[in-house]
């Protein structure tokens, strides 16, 4: 596809709230070992380089899964696991060393190649590691003995902290110190998990293998909040993602507000995610990422862009930006990542104990997704509590809406007295009630 100049603008001009929201901001990524495997991994790191130009602070955590399973088959060890958590013996051990260290250097390299055709040229990218993970032994478990697998006991928050003011990448491998000097496999995914968490980040971002988190149809579910995962993580659908789901279970208990699941096979997913409104993943949030609510001042200017196409095809009567001012307080909307795509007003008659709902309006990107019905669930809600009766609107385009959510034809005489000394008649808009 070839991107015009006119479409470049446009792509920095949208991405640029991003940027400023973004900038100084605290993300821990994690991959496990098969990302490494991928052809598209380069990508994903130069990503993550620019990401760090762009002035966010990084950790990245890493598994190396497949890379000891390739050791331990070259020496003829046998590999043991329960409960999906790899028991490490002293030779298995060696194993994770070497996958590990191995990763490591291969993503230091990749941060730091600086070619002139590599999107990275020029720049000057420091990555940090070390002994910033203190773990203790996992113990005997349901009568297993994990011998070297070990626990997170405590993070450096401190040292991972000096390392981001310096302007570094933090790069933690699934391993842990003790105290006694011993060292401990690690489930990546625990890595990050306690280092978010320690360092109270603003996102946990995971690369998987899918787009995102999928049904069972392999449909990607964009948008979930923390309570829709409880029942997920014990569905045996998700059983290979269990430890991902927990990941992101513990992370939005833990006060970080937003988890984020990107392909590390989809070249820009996390660009994508992280840049533009609707991503390219699984956003997961401890409440609603689109909030209904009522509107304020402050989205009269919203409000009016959403607007307008609708009024310039004369599906909405044209209102001004000072009459919204006025009115803005009869408006509810629902605000996605801080644009209003969609909002309806309710107006009440309570002489006559009816109400008009007016201006129903849902962004051209947004239709289909049943928020017309969430509104008009709001507004419902609102009419009771007023000690309304029942809900009319006049339309001349959108009549089966109104009909399919149980809106019934009436004439100009069914209308409150005030509202019949208003009708225009040369828009000739039908009247349609809803009885409560």
């Amino acid at each position: 596809m070839v991107v015009s100049h006119i479409d470049s603008v446009k792509i920095i001009r949208n991405s640029a709230p991003y940027i400023n929201a973004h900038r100084g901001k605290t993300f821990v990524l994690m991959f496990g070992g098969e990302a490494i495997e991928e052809d598209n991994f380069a990508n994903i790191i130069h990503d993550i380089a620019l990401l760090a130009s762009l002035g966010v602070r990084l950790v990245l955590v890493h598994g190396a899964r497949p890379q000891i399973d390739q050791r331990v088959a070259l020496r003829n060890q046998v590999a043991r696991f329960h409960n999906d958590i790899r028991i490490t013996d002293k030779q298995t051990l060696e194993c994770v060393k070497d996958a590990a260290g191995s990763v490591r250097a291969q993503v230091e390299a990749l941060l730091t190649m600086g070619l002139p055709n590599s999107p990275m040229h020029g720049a000057q990218i420091r990555v940090c590691s070390g002994n910033l993970v203190v773990a203790m032994p996992a113990g005997v478990q349901e009568g297993v003995d994990y011998e070297n697998t070990g626990i997170v006991r405590r993070v450096d928050v401190d040292g991972i902290n000096d390392h981001l003011n310096d302007g570094s990448i933090v790069l933690l491998s699934p391993m842990g110190y003790s105290a006694t000097g011993e060292v401990f496999n690690l489930p990546f995914t625990e890595v990050a998990t306690k280092t978010a968490i320690a360092l109270k980040a603003d996102k946990l971002i995971a690369f998987t293998h899918e787009d995102g988190i999928v049904n069972e149809k392999g449909g990607l579910l964009r948008n979930l909040e923390l309570n829709e995962l409880y029942g997920m993580i014990e569905q045996p659908f998700y059983a290979d993602q269990k430890q991902l789901l927990q990941s992101v279970i513990s992370s939005l208990e833990s006060n970080i507000s937003r988890c984020h699941c990107v392909s590390y096979r989809q070249d820009g997913a996390l660009l994508q995610e992280l840049f533009t409104r609707d991503g390219a993943g699984s956003l997961i949030s401890q409440s609603s990422y689109e909030q209904l609510r009522p509107a304020k001042i402050e989205d009269v200017g919203g409000v009016l862009e959403l607007i307008k196409p609708l009024e310039e095809k004369g599906i909405l009567v044209k209102r001004s930006r000072e009459y919204l001012e006025n009115e803005i307080e009869q408006f509810t909307l629902i605000e996605r990542d801080g644009m209003t795509i969609a909002c309806a007003a309710l107006y009440p008659y309570a002489e006559d104990a009816m109400g008009e709902l007016a201006c129903v309006a849902t962004h051209t990107d947004y239709r289909g997704g049943s928020r017309g019905e969430r509104l008009l669930a709001s507004i419902k809600t609102q009419a009771h509590k007023q000690g309304l009766k029942s809900i009319f609107v006049l339309t001349t385009v959108t009549a089966h809406w109104f009909l399919e959510q149980g809106f019934v034809p009436a004439s100009l005489d069914d209308l409150p007295s005030k509202k019949k000394q208003l009708y225009n008649f040369q828009r000739n808009s039908k009247v349609f009630v809803l009885h409560l």
